[in-house]
Parts: structure tokens; C-alpha cells; sequence
């Protein structure tokens, strides 16, 4: 089954994003619990692919996500702002004063260095984002009056609460109605599970909304957790063995959800938290496409790396290229985006081309 992505003559949006977008507080070279100052971002995973196509590939990109109306919910507006992101479709619920019933989500994230990992430490319950109801958001105006080519989300909104995946089945049921094409990310996330039914539950939950997307997208240990689908035959490098590992594991992916038109996983050994191995294998048509394998990658914020994959490798089928270009342009993206602080990328096209096509680290003047 060939992908095929609406003509932008009849679309407003490129690409529409439904998750929720946190406040990330990041303490630089220090650690969360000993910081005195944090840098304020933006961040959230279905988020990020929204602003990587805005800010590096142009695209016209809108979030539909919710805050609670205070003084954070509108920072995390201005950064959005910022980001390029169209923020038309936020929907602001009335502040309590003290967020006893409604709140914005905060994320504290250090890097890590070395043998230390990096760590993210959440403050997201009762979020307004997690509130959301499938009632909540006019389906129907969005990909039928403005008209989208691409639709994206995630595991992570998933996660939040008992109605955010009937939100999500609500806006895939409309925008395969208007042509859309669905993307979804499995980010699988332990600590959003663990009160919820663990990993039973996120089973059952994401195999449901996976059995209705277009194209499926995660790493190599999403797959196993959010899924249960097995890797043998690996021992965490990538030589041949593992990759034709991996390309069976897809295989696998493809006849359990024959709806699936692709199926991306990103791969990375983290040989230290600041030196990784990063490739990744797209299926498409039943045929694997390896991206180019960079070795020692060196790593100053992974945190995003997989969410700037996901965009490049979107940007490469709403630009019209063929499979193996579009997992380059990912793959590239999500190199380039963890040499930079933040959940978001900071390269531009030209940047990602140029990677591409094999340039080096040499000073440009």
C-alpha cells in the first residue's frame, strides 16, 4: 500500500499535532537536585515534530493540545510562538488559583555526562492537556474546512488519562474521513504507565490506536514494550545480523497491523550519555530502507532526537521524496538536534542536506 499525501494546494496545515506541551526546566551542566537557576524551553513529544517541521523545513504546522489560563500556560504560549507553531487550536481551561483541579505540566530534565544517564523528572498529573475530551475539539473543522495533509501523535498522549486516547481515536477517524495521512510515535513511557495498569495496559491501549494509523514510528525498545514484539538476536551493536534482526522485527509489525503503509524504528546504542551509535531502518511497501549508521555520534542533549527523526522523515514524504530519502532526512535531523540543548531542533534544512550529503565538522565561514 504506497503512502499518498494530499496535494498543499487544498490544505492549510502541512501537519496538525495533538499531545500535550510542558514547561522543561533545564539546570545546564548542573544536576536537577543541586540547580540554583534553570533555562526555561518548551517541549512534549508530539510537539516537537510540529515545531521541527516549522522551524527547520518551513512547514505550516498547528498544535491542538490545552493549558490551564495562568501565567505558565501563557509562557508556554509565547515559546510556541516562538516555535512557529500555529497556536489557533489551544484550548485554554479557567485557572483555580492554585491548580487543585487544572494545571500545566512541568519537566525538569538534566543531560547527563559520561557514565551518567541523562533524567527527566515530570510534574504533569491533572494537567489541562490530560483533561481533554474527544467533545473537546471540532474534528471535523480542522481536516475538513482547513484541510490537513499529514495528522500526528503520540504514546505520550496516550498515557495522560483514561480520555486522551478517545481523543485520539476521534481525530484519526476524521482525518481518514478528509484524506489525511496518521502518523503515531510510540514513545512508550514507563513512568506515565506505572499507575495505570503498567505495561499491560499500554499494550492494549496503543495496539488499539496503532491498528488504525497509517504510518507507526518508535525506537527499537518501544516496539518491545508498547507492542510486545520480540527482537532476537541482538546484543545492543549494529552489525548486519542485527539489522536484518530488526528488519524482521518490522516485518512482524507489518502482518500483525496489514493497515500500517510504514513503519520506522530508530536505533542507538548509548555508549556513553554523550557518545551514541544512531541509525535507523524504515519499512515501506515491504521493502526496509537502512538510514546512514553514525558512529560515536557525539551527544550534547538527546532529549528529542527521536521526536526530530520523525520530522525529518515527514517532511521527506510531504516533500514527495522516496522511502530511502525520507529516512535519511530523519535520520540526519535527529543527529543534528541532539548536538543542541532542548527538546527542539535548532538546525535548519540546509544544515540536514548538507549532513546528508556526507559534509563534515569543519568550521563554515
Amino acid at each position: 500500500m504506497a503512502l499518498t499525501v494530499r496535494p498543499p494546494s487544498d490544505s492549510r496545515w502541512d501537519l496538525v499535532a495533538l499531545g500535550e506541551v510542558m514547561l522543561r526546566l533545564d539546570p545546564g551542566d548542573e544536576r536537577i537536585q543541586s540547580a540554583r537557576q534553570f533555562r526555561a524551553w518548551e517541549g512534549g513529544g508530539e510537539y516537537n515534530v510540529a515545531r521541527g517541521l516549522s522551524r527547520c523545513f518551513g512547514a505550516s504546522t498547528t498544535i491542538v493540545t490545552a493549558f490551564a489560563d495562568n501565567p505558565v500556560g501563557r509562557l508556554i504560549e509565547d515559546l510556541i510562538r516562538q516555535g512557529g507553531v500555529d497556536r489557533s487550536h489551544i484550548r485554554w481551561v479557567p485557572y483555580d488559583g492554585i491548580g487543585r483541579t487544572v494545571r500545566n505540566g512541568l519537566n525538569f530534565t538534566e543531560r547527563g555526562f559520561g557514565v551518567r544517564a541523562a533524567v527527566g523528572s515530570s510534574d504533569r498529573a491533572n494537567t489541562a492537556a490530560s483533561q481533554l475530551t474527544a467533545e473537546d475539539v471540532d474534528w471535523e473543522a480542522i481536516f475538513g474546512a482547513e484541510g490537513a495533509r499529514w495528522f500526528h501523535t503520540g504514546g505520550i498522549f496516550a498515557a495522560l488519562s483514561d480520555t486522551t486516547p478517545r481523543v485520539i481515536a476521534a481525530a484519526i477517524e476524521a482525518a481518514h474521513r478528509h484524506g489525511t495521512v496518521v502518523s503515531f510515535d510510540l514513545n512508550y513511557r514507563d513512568s506515565l504507565w506505572r499507575g495505570r495498569g503498567g505495561g499491560p495496559a499500554a499494550q492494549r491501549v496503543l495496539a488499539a490506536i496503532v491498528a488504525s494509523v497509517d504510518v507507526l514510528i518508535g525506537n527499537e525498545e518501544d516496539f518491545v514494550a508498547a507492542l510486545g514484539l520480540d527482537v532476537a538476536g541482538t546484543d545492543g551493536s549494529f552489525d548486519q545480523l542485527e539489522s536484518d534482526a530488526y528488519a524482521a522485527m518490522l516485518a512482524v509489525a507489518a502482518t500483525r497491523f496489514p493497515n500500517l503503509k510504514a513503519i520506522a524504528v530508530t536505533l542507538r546504542v548509548a555508549r556513553t550519555a554523550n557518545r551514541n551509535d544512531w541509525g535507523a531502518l524504515l519499512w515501506s511497501d515491504g521493502v526496509v530502507y537502512p538510514a546512514t549508521t553514525r558512529r560515536d555520534l557525539d551527544i550534547l542533549d538527546r532529549i528529542g532526537g527521536g521526536d526530530s527523526f520523525a520530522s525529518g522523515l515527514i517532511h521527506g514524504w510531504l516533500a514527495g521524496h522516496p522511502p530511502q530519502v525520507a529516512v535519511e532526512y530523519g535520520a540526519a535531523h535527529g543527529a543534528l538536534a541532539m548536538t543542541t540543548p532542548g527538546d527542539t531542533s535548532m538546525a535548519t534544512q540546509a544544515e540536514v542536506e548538507a549532513l546528508m550529503a556526507g559534509a563534515g565538522a569543519r568550521v563554515r565561514r
